[in-house]
């Protein structure tokens, strides 16, 4: 635990990253409950290892329905639904094709087309079975698995902020290693300063500063898990479609939302449509807002309706949709 002008930081290692949350008053015992918290529904969720209630249904997978408990039945529910809309490259039955790179677990080699190709075939999200009768989960193929790492932060750093506001907790901030949810705004501060990463750079290298106020900020990058062979970046972003990282003009998506889960799926989604298709969609989605970094070194905002951005590094152009330059 570290002070700095009455805030109040605490830190733990959880979900294999780096965990921070901060308060202004001075409370271990309410940042160990919520710390257990966070473990206790990263143990409900994890695939790395067993017992967990997803790894219950994967091991099962071809066999028999498991049953869940109802918010497990929930997220999973999502994320069927989000693997299901048209065109998404959001897919939670992608964990076989995630496994057969191993990037960020020591991959270092392309895997051969031919055992992606079967890998490809145990990936279909409509191949989930969901009874909400009972609550239970079937995967209909053996060797599928579900994964819902792509979502778990979110839904995780959202059951903080619900967790501390039931404390009566009106500012804080909770960082589940690039999940970032808020509450209220710090004392003499116009909100939340959340730096925006640049792209395969020193860590505390940025590109600019997001500043926010009762709203969650989450970044997916091409940076954050890759591998090369011979220049070409193989990264964590795969396209369920072909098995290979999805590449094009962006390095990174961040999302400016109410809820952290929304980040979580909408920086899956906006990273499949691409700049000009992500805009699009957005302008019919007010409560989300989106923040593009194109590797042409481009910073593309849908808007600032819900938060200030100010760039550091101006070796990127700044542009907003609103401005007709994006």
């Amino acid at each position: 635990m570290s002070t700095s002008d009455a805030v109040y930081a605490y830190s733990a290692v959880l979900m294999g990253s780096p965990i921070q949350l901060k308060l202004f008053d001075h409370n271990e015992a309410l940042a160990r409950d919520v710390f257990r918290l966070i473990k206790h529904q990263e143990n409900l969720l994890t695939v790395n290892r067993t017992p967990s209630e997803v790894m219950n249904i994967n091991l099962a997978a071809g066999q028999h329905p498991v049953q869940v408990s109802p918010r497990v039945f929930e997220l999973i529910r999502c994320a069927k639904a989000v693997s299901l809309l048209p065109g998404s490259i959001f897919n939670f039955t992608i964990g076989p094709v995630v496994k057969c790179w191993k990037i960020g677990f020591q991959g270092n080699s392309v895997p051969p087309e031919s055992e992606l190709s079967a890998c490809l075939t145990r990936c279909d999200p409509h191949d989930v079975i969901i009874d909400e009768s009972t609550h239970s989960v079937f995967l209909a193929k053996e060797g599928m698995e579900i994964d819902l790492g792509a979502i778990a932060k979110g839904y995780i750093a959202d059951c903080v902020q619900g967790f501390l506001r039931q404390q009566g907790v009106t500012r804080g901030l909770i960082n589940l290693g690039g999940n970032v949810q808020t509450l209220g705004e710090p004392a003499d501060q116009q909100g939340w300063a959340i730096g925006l990463k640049k792209p395969f750079a020193a860590t505390d290298a940025l590109i600019g500063v997001i500043t926010v106020v009762n709203k969650s900020v989450v970044t997916s990058g091409v940076y954050e898990r890759y591998f090369q062979v011979n220049d070409q970046i193989y990264h964590h972003i795969l396209d369920a479609k072909t098995g290979y990282p999805l590449n094009n003009e962006l390095l990174s998506v961040t999302i400016i939302s109410d809820r952290s889960i929304d980040g979580d799926i909408y920086t899956t989604l906006l990273y499949g449509m691409g700049v000009e298709k992500g805009i699009a969609y957005l302008a019919e989605h007010a409560d989300i807002e989106a923040i593009f970094v194109t590797r042409d070194q481009r910073v593309i905002c849908s808007s600032q309706r819900h938060f200030n951005f100010e760039l550091l590094d101006h070796q990127y152009q700044l542009s907003c949709f609103t401005d007709n330059n994006a």
